[in-house]
């Protein structure tokens, strides 16, 4: 099977390195290519960031007008690409062909924002700050700017953070995941069709040694990674070291809220898509279900009803509504982590391991799992598990669930389901995580709004998305002017 090419100065180039590593369907074990995978992955980089440095001088000085004209046509053909992107995702990455399609739309919509790059981006402006003097502020573009791609969002999450790049004025490089490299390898024989100058976008295949040398290149001027929060802290600190703009997107542990006065059956099918979307592999996923008040049981009565309903299989089948794991690694890590959650005293309400589907046999499906009075102060509370598994939790009051949230070493996300506006009000002014989601079981913001996050979720100021993108792929330049009267005369 013929390994893929890396795209560096408009063209698709093999690879130096010889090593590979495979491609594999999720759901099957089917090998679908070879990727680049070794140390030579390095002189890869170097080569695309030479290039990529070279567009940028001549890219830096088109009107941004101009420079988002290219833009309108790559949303025009994910539109009409659409479905085939989504098939990608579903091969290679395994959820669902409904959550694939999904997934592309958002990739779409920050295309789509992006396209207002020229009103974003204006200038300040201020005249007569003193007597002849006029102040403003601009922004211009950083250079050479790099994306570490996740395995879990293969056809979004670059999309944070390109068009925003190029649309400032930069130059872009992609490494993508070597588990899902394919859907990007189709979005970039679209990107060879929207008519941009040869070197500003690239995708260089690799793993740790592209990352390093993306982190060390004195070249490269601003790192975008979305992934664990172990690598984000890596990835932040030296790429920080190395004098880089950086923004790292870390892990989550997200809880949600349910109050007595929530309405119970929205609530908890809400809850289980929120869990079980993905398969639990997204950075959004709740995870710690906390209950509160005396009415714990119809709470874990309906949960488990939702939950149970869930059908797990291939993701190409329109009827599924959840697919495998990434990986056996994976499957074996999530598996582990429900056994702790057992040795810590939680009860295992609906237990997922072992789970076949009928003509997948090899596939890594894990059912969805229920762990029912997990400790607080346990491990598996502070654990993301990226996997299809829901721990419940018994609180109080309020006030003891958001003192809870307010200790997890995350930050990502925070949910609460209540009917009480000032329960609502309460909560997101207290619990302390960058998304907040009322009566919402995934607060993903659209485009025009940044991806937040805080705590070990997030490294750096600034996010993906919207205005953040716009503030992270610049810099600002404060011009102070002094035109005397008796100048201007002369003109």
């Amino acid at each position: 099977m013929e390994k893929l090419k890396n795209f560096i100065n408009g063209n698709w180039v093999t690879s130096s390195e010889p090593k590979t590593s495979s491609v594999i369907n999720p759901a099957t074990q089917e090998v679908l290519a070879q990727v680049p995978f070794g140390p030579s992955t390095a002189s890869d980089l170097d080569q695309a960031v030479q290039c990529a440095h070279a567009a940028y001088l001549e890219w830096r000085n088109v009107p941004v007008m101009q420079r988002v004209q290219p833009l309108y046509k790559l949303k025009a053909l994910l539109e009409e690409h659409h479905e085939e992107l989504s098939r990608i995702i579903t091969l290679e990455c395994g959820k669902t062909i409904i959550e694939s399609r999904a997934e592309l739309q958002r990739a779409i919509e920050n295309v789509e924002t992006a396209c207002a790059t020229p009103t974003l981006i204006q200038s300040e402006f201020s005249e007569n700050i003193a007597r002849g003097v006029d102040e403003f502020m601009i922004r211009q573009a950083l250079g050479v700017c790099v994306c570490i791609a996740p395995f879990n969002f293969p056809g979004m999450i670059p999309f944070w953070f390109l068009p925003y790049a190029i649309a400032c004025g930069n130059s872009f490089i992609i490494k993508p995941s070597e588990k899902v490299p394919l859907t990007l390898m189709k979005v970039f024989e679209l990107i060879q069709e929207i008519g941009l100058p040869d070197g500003l976008v690239n995708l260089v295949h690799g793993g740790k040694e592209t990352v390093d040398a993306m982190l060390e290149h004195p070249k490269v001027k601003a790192v975008s990674f979305v992934g664990s929060t172990n690598v984000a802290r890596y990835i932040y600190s030296k790429g920080a070291a190395n004098g880089k703009r950086v923004q790292a997107q870390g892990g989550a542990k997200n809880p949600v809220v349910v109050l007595p006065d929530a309405d119970l059956e929205v609530t908890s099918n809400i809850i289980a898509d929120s869990v079980y979307g993905c398969a639990g592999q997204r950075c959004l996923a709740a995870s710690n279900i906390i209950v509160v008040g005396d009415h714990g049981g119809k709470v874990k009565e309906s949960i488990y009803e939702a939950a149970k309903k869930k059908i797990t299989g291939f993701g190409l089948d329109e009827s599924i509504e959840m697919g495998p794991v990434i990986s056996k690694e994976s499957k074996s890590r999530v598996e582990m982590l429900i056994e702790m959650g057992k040795s810590e005293g939680a009860n295992l309400l609906l237990d997922g391991r072992g789970f076949q589907v009928d003509g997948y046999s090899k596939g890594n499906f894990i059912a969805p799992t229920i762990l029912d009075g997990v400790s607080s102060t346990g491990n598996l509370v502070k654990t993301e598990i990226f996997g299809p598994v829901m721990s419940l939790l018994a609180m109080k009051d309020l006030d003891e669930a958001i003192s809870f949230i307010n200790t997890n070493s995350y930050g990502n996300m925070a949910c609460l389901f209540t009917s009480s506006g000032a329960s609502a009000r309460k909560f997101r002014n207290q619990a302390d995580a960058g998304n907040i989601g009322i009566n919402i079981g995934v607060a993903a913001p659209m485009a025009q709004f940044p991806f937040s996050g805080w705590n070990d979720s997030f490294f750096g100021d600034l996010h993906g998305q919207g205005r953040h993108g716009i503030e992270f792929f610049t810099q600002t330049k404060v011009v102070i002017e002094r035109w005397p009267r008796e100048w201007t005369r002369k003109f």
